[in-house]
């Protein structure tokens, strides 16, 4: 009797925990229920457009999706067209892989005004995310303050920043091409609270800032410290080093080298957005690092700007039936088990952090769980029953053959160097498929 398992999301976490299944000695059959027809969730809308070789696990996510043993519903949205208690009836387990997509608030006043937005919706923005093709945020700005100093606000700046030359190559929609390269910016403002020995971007992402064909970066001296302290891994360590030694690159790199610069400005922290509805400016304290902490000094400064993008980490929404840490931002869950027959991987069971690859762990643990937990199955209805009350509701399930059909269409509709040109409704998306 074959184990039948349905796994809500489609992103990495998802596609990982289907291939340690279907890899198992175990006899299983996986269903992947995603809202959206595409799928790769963060894949597809996360990662940055100029970075196209970072989306190659999308090819193994493909070889994992046409195995015999899988079938994937998209286009079927869990709480509408059909609920998680249903799911959970007709499968012998459930997983939870939705990922953590809403953006974590500021907590300062004026983060209400027109021109401010999270990373996760402006990055879905230009990403051709359908929730949030309509945003139309106003770049016609000399300035932008981008909150944070991970990876997420360096690929913000960038894109940004960009020539239409060196955007050519990407899939970034034509609604965020025209504005972004029609723009005044002449200025994006990094911002940190800590040092650039704390920061969290990559060294691959801090040295791309340095060799922009129509940007510069800037960075204060007095900013930079002389050397890497205290406790850390010797490879966090080597990382950090290397991270230093490029910023020490940047400090005398000339503002008026090129027509556009981005300002790495590093011991700040937010404490009001200014201006009437719409941003005007930023106002920041000072801070110093203590014990790892950013404390503020009680010295103040303001930053013009009329576009805020805060990078500051995402967080998931509650998950209808399921119990919810609302501090942790994550499904209530015990090493990744939930409740009977119901288990979470990736970032709605542990929070947002690690890369692409931090989520294969979870995969191979929820799938011996899952193995372990409901041995070889107990009948239940699974893809029968799915398929049933998905016809008999109405419901238009688009399947991977489906998808991939979508997905040729794109990639035919591509410019001579672009990867694809995505559909950016779900309605051009099915239009697609007749």
């Amino acid at each position: 009797m074959s184990l039948s398992v349905a796994i809500i999301g489609s992103g990495p976490a998802a596609f990982y925990t289907a291939d340690a299944l279907l890899k198992s000695d175990a006899d299983c059959r996986v269903d992947m229920i995603e809202r959206l027809p595409c799928p790769y969730g963060l894949i597809r809308f996360g990662v940055a457009p100029d970075h196209e070789k970072t989306k190659n696990v999308m090819r193994a996510f493909a070889k994992t999706a046409t195995q015999e043993n899988f079938s994937y519903y998209g286009n079927v949205e869990i709480g509408k067209d059909i609920g998680l208690d249903d799911i959970r009836e007709m499968y012998d387990a459930v997983v939870l892989a939705v990922g953590a997509g809403s953006d974590r608030t500021i907590g300062i006043p004026g983060e209400d005004k027109k021109g401010v937005f999270g990373s996760a919706t402006f990055v879905n923005w230009y990403n051709g995310h359908p929730d949030f093709r309509d945003l139309d945020p106003d770049l016609n700005v000399k300035g932008v303050v981008v909150l944070g100093n991970g990876n997420v606000a360096i690929d913000v700046a960038r894109v940004l920043v960009k020539t239409p030359d060196e955007m050519a190559a990407t899939d970034l929609p034509d609604y965020a091409a025209d504005p972004i390269q029609a723009s005044v910016l002449s200025d994006v403002y990094m911002v940190g609270r800590r040092g650039p020995n704390e920061a969290k971007y990559t060294n691959v992402e801090l040295r791309e800032m340095g060799h922009l064909a129509n940007c510069v970066p800037q960075i204060d001296a007095a900013q930079v410290p002389d050397s890497v302290e205290g406790e850390m891994s010797d490879r966090d360590r080597r990382l950090t080093e290397k991270n230093l030694a490029t910023v020490r690159e940047f400090v005398d790199r000339q503002a008026d080298e090129k027509p556009k610069r981005v300002h790495f400005t590093y011991y700040a922290q937010p404490v009001e957005i200014l201006g009437g509805d719409q941003v005007e400016a930023v106002r920041f304290e000072r801070t110093q690092v203590k014990d790892g902490r950013a404390v503020g000094l009680g010295e103040f400064f303001e930053i013009s700007c009329g576009l805020v993008v805060a990078a500051i980490g995402y967080t998931s929404k509650p998950v209808a039936d399921t119990p919810f840490d609302e501090r942790g931002g994550i499904v209530t869950n015990e090493d990744g088990r939930v409740a009977a027959g119901l288990y979470a991987v990736g970032w709605i069971k542990r929070g947002p952090s690690g890369v692409i690859g931090s989520n294969k762990p979870d995969g191979k643990l929820a799938a011996e769980q899952i193995i372990t937990d409901h041995g070889a199955g107990a009948g239940k209805g699974g893809r029968a029953a799915l398929e049933a009350t998905l016809t008999e509701r109405g419901v238009r399930a688009v399947s991977f053959a489906d998808w991939q059909k979508i997905e040729a269409a794109e990639i035919a509709n591509a410019g001579e160097s672009a990867p694809r040109k995505k559909f950016v409704t779900v309605g051009e998306m099915l239009a697609v498929l007749g």
